[in-house]
């Protein structure tokens, strides 16, 4: 049988260079001998033979290779044809699945693309990434990943061999590339193999997956967000009426990984009591492990009732590879971190707080984000999400790059993010990470080091709107939650709505009352006469911005002592001094927010591979 395509379009199949697969691959009308006939070609790059198997008859019809000993094609004379399935032999195995090419259908419209390119696409998580459906009565996995820049892009996991020839994408619109694999299921592991013009490959993790390995393995997992059963409601509805800058706010802060350690000798317990697998860390102390989300939840909620503290603060819980980063270098924005356990438990712990009265605020990072190969770095081969001038897209200091903001489907990215841990986790708040980072150009830049907008100051005006615009979405989807702004210079009206020209924060953190607080307090009382201004300065301005009074993470740690170490005298008085700051501090107006360790005075300073003393 002669073959019904042009040899150089299989060729391009092979060789893994076709940006449309589906005009090649899968069932296609021809005309052969005066008659219509289907052509079926598939291209199966481990098997020895094939076979079409007809959908009602059971009928198999063999496949001819006359172009390629891999490339396989049949006619078949009838006038309908789906959900057919191939049968290949692979070794001395045979297997039988739905032909992914048979599936046309795009679950992506123009309209999302059109919202997408806008950078209006407020839930573009529920189409880009990998998604659990039925299409054509067929049940299966849907993938879509954006890589304009890419010259082709495939899906690997354990369900082809991690071969990138095996399923191959389609290029839709904007450089959106999509698939359904029939047949798989939640729990599968995958990753995109992405291909440059150059011809080199990447692989990378889901921007848009709901989970992720536990490190150090990096593959996303297909995972069901929808199939926890909330009981919140109470919660839910009484937040919405409720305006929480006319509410008591008092936050305690914590690392999840280093509040408190199990042994490893005890199983670590998920859902329904089912163990799961022990997360080892090297700089653990011997036989420890972390707590899962759900161990979380039944020591800590007692904990915080007990203190009275209104809502608890967890440093980031997005996906991230390295742990002593804290969680503030991420690479799976959408995937909450495995090392604690899965996206379901997670939300029974934020369930179980709301259950208890207490919110749940998470610190959110769209300021930066890493250089790991697996991450959003060089996605598709060129700088895609991180700006291409080194002076506007890294940050040295740290060591990690910086977002386009100024790229639509970027900001999209961000901002759909924002929205989805408020929809699909139910957080009451975030606490925006780093801010002045974001708002200037030269954050940490000598001269020559960074590029002036387009007034030539060193606003980041695009980082700006960025935050507007994130903050207005916000409170449109969720009224009465919490946005914390971490912004420690003096830019003008964060915590001010964005109708009258503000960033759209209803806090901002008081770092100027920190440092002078903690100044003070530093100083043997005989001094402090002479240094009462810095008492009394905070009155001044305190009614300026929405402001949260903060002693965070970062006053213990990097050698800046605990506490008790900054407070002058012997222990006694140690002990006293920061008895009057705590009291000063809850009696001064504003929100309050206190980090783990400093409630009952720990002598030590917070170390992130230990837990509490």
């Amino acid at each position: 049988m002669a073959v019904t395509v042009a040899p150089e379009q299989i060729e391009r199949i092979i060789w893994n260079q076709h940006h449309d697969p589906f005009e090649i691959l899968g069932p296609h009308l021809v005309q052969q001998d005066g008659k219509a006939h289907w052509a079926v070609r598939a291209y199966i790059p481990t098997a020895q033979a094939a076979w079409v198997i007809l959908p009602d008859s059971r009928q198999e019809i063999p496949m001819e290779t006359d172009h390629h000993p891999n490339f396989f094609e049949c006619l078949i004379e009838t006038e309908e044809l789906a959900n057919y399935q191939l049968k290949y032999k692979e070794g001395e195995h045979e297997r039988v699945i739905y032909d992914p090419y048979a599936f046309k259908s795009r679950r992506i419209t123009d309209f999302d693309i059109h919202l997408f390119s806008e950078g209006n696409h407020h839930r573009i998580y529920e189409k880009l990434g990998a998604h659990f459906t039925t299409l054509d009565g067929v049940e299966g996995v849907y993938f879509a990943v954006w890589a304009p820049n890419a010259r082709n892009a495939s899906v690997l996991g354990d369900f082809n061999y991690w071969d990138g020839r095996k399923h191959q994408m389609r290029r839709t619109g904007n450089g959106i590339w999509e698939l359904f694999i029939p047949q798989l299921q939640v729990g599968e592991h995958y990753k995109y193999e992405i291909k440059n013009h150059d011809g080199h490959i990447y692989e990378k993790s889901d921007p848009y997956g709901f989970q992720q390995e536990v490190r150090p393995k990096t593959a996303s997992i297909v995972t069901d967000l929808d199939s926890y059963t909330w009981n919140d409601q109470d919660w839910m509805e009484q937040r919405r009426h409720t305006d929480p800058l006319t509410q008591p706010v008092s936050v305690y802060e914590l690392h999840l990984g280093s509040w408190l350690h199990a042994s490893s000798t005890e199983p670590a317990l998920g859902a329904d009591g089912a163990p799961l697998p022990p997360v080892q860390v090297a700089d653990l102390k011997p036989g420890a492990r972390f707590l899962t989300y759900r161990e979380l939840a039944a020591k800590l909620i007692p904990y915080i009732k007990e203190l009275g503290f209104t809502h608890v603060e967890l440093l980031p819980v997005a996906e991230h590879p390295f742990d002593g980063s804290w969680g503030y270098q991420v690479t799976g924005y959408y995937a909450a971190t495995s090392r604690y356990g899965t996206p379901e438990d997670l939300m029974y712990f934020i369930d179980q707080c709301h259950q208890n009265g207490i919110g749940v605020i998470v610190d959110w990072v769209p300021g930066h984000f890493p250089k790991d190969g697996h991450g959003l770095a060089f996605f598709d081969g060129t700088h895609l999400y991180e700006h291409a001038d080194p002076r506007k897209g890294e940050h040295k200091e740290w060591g990690t790059l910086v977002f386009n903001y100024n790229r639509n489907e970027v900001r999209n990215f961000l901002v759909a993010n924002a929205v989805f841990w408020f929809d699909k986790y139910h957080i009451d708040g975030f606490r925006v990470d780093a801010v002045a980072s974001m708002l200037y150009l030269d954050y940490l830049r000598e001269d020559g080091e960074w590029v002036a907008n387009d007034y030539g100051g060193h606003e980041h005006i695009e980082a700006a709107d960025f935050l507007r615009q994130t903050n207005h979405v916000l409170f449109s989807y969720f009224p009465g939650i919490l946005s914390i702004a971490e912004e420690s210079t003096s830019w003008p009206m964060v915590s001010w709505p964005t109708y009258v020209g503000g960033l759209g924060f209803n806090l901002k953190w008081n770092m100027g009352w920190m440092h002078d607080m903690l100044d003070y307090f530093h100083m043997d009382p005989w001094f402090r006469q002479f240094h009462q201004n810095n008492v009394t300065f905070s009155i001044w301005y305190a009614f300026t911005e929405n402001f949260m009074l903060a002693l965070s993470h970062d006053e213990v740690v990097h050698g800046k002592s605990n506490m008790l170490g900054k407070m002058p005298g012997d222990e006694w008085q140690k002990f006293a001094n920061l008895r009057c700051l705590f009291s000063y501090m809850f009696f001064h107006p504003g929100k309050k927010t206190l980090f783990m360790s400093m409630e009952f005075g720990q002598w030590s300073e917070w170390n992130v591979w230990g837990d509490l003393e």
